[in-house]
């Protein structure tokens, strides 16, 4: 059997690691063991950190149609903003959940990118049936259209905290 050293990860010596076709047994050595096929992987929830959670959740179910699921206030000893939103599709629709959580230390990205600003970290792709008629929902629902458009069939809108969210005909 080959036998190569482990990093010490801090788990307990029965705990088994999975690395690129490795199955750890303990900590000092590993076997070659052959996945068929990758565990079960499911994208459940994107999350968005904001200055102010429940505000951008309000923005999203306007703009989505979709209900928020859960709400939690601020903190005890945290500002007034602090807390944590989610929305959900719903019945009939598909799509993550979105979690949207209080950054304290939130910087609104710059669109497009420049270098030493504040990048965007992700941001949403939203299908619409109608270009045109989804930017003006998304404008009166509090969204801003960006100045820089890069593509002429697809629309950059700005959320309430700066986030970047695409739509496109799809």
């Amino acid at each position: 059997m080959d036998r190569a050293p482990l990093p010490d990860m801090g788990l307990p010596l029965h705990t088994c690691y999975r690395r690129v076709g490795f199955i750890g047994i303990g900590r000092n050595y590993f076997m070659e063991a052959w996945m068929t096929e990758p565990p079960r992987l499911d994208v459940t929830s994107v999350t968005i950190g904001a200055p102010n959670p429940r505000e951008l959740a309000a923005f999203y179910a306007r703009l989505l149609g979709w209900p928020i699921a859960v709400e939690e206030p601020a903190q005890p000893g945290f500002p007034p903003e602090d807390g944590w939103a989610q929305l959900r599709p719903p019945e009939g629709k598909v799509g993550p959940r979105l979690n949207i959580e209080y950054e304290a230390q939130y910087t609104r990205p710059v669109w497009p990118s420049e270098p030493g600003k504040q990048h965007i970290t992700v941001h949403l792709d939203i299908a619409v049936s109608d270009l045109a008629a989804a930017v003006a929902w998304a404008i009166e629902a509090g969204g801003v259209l960006a100045d820089f458009q890069p593509q002429d069939d697809v629309r950059v809108l700005l959320d309430p905290a700066g986030h970047p969210f695409c739509l496109f005909t799809g």
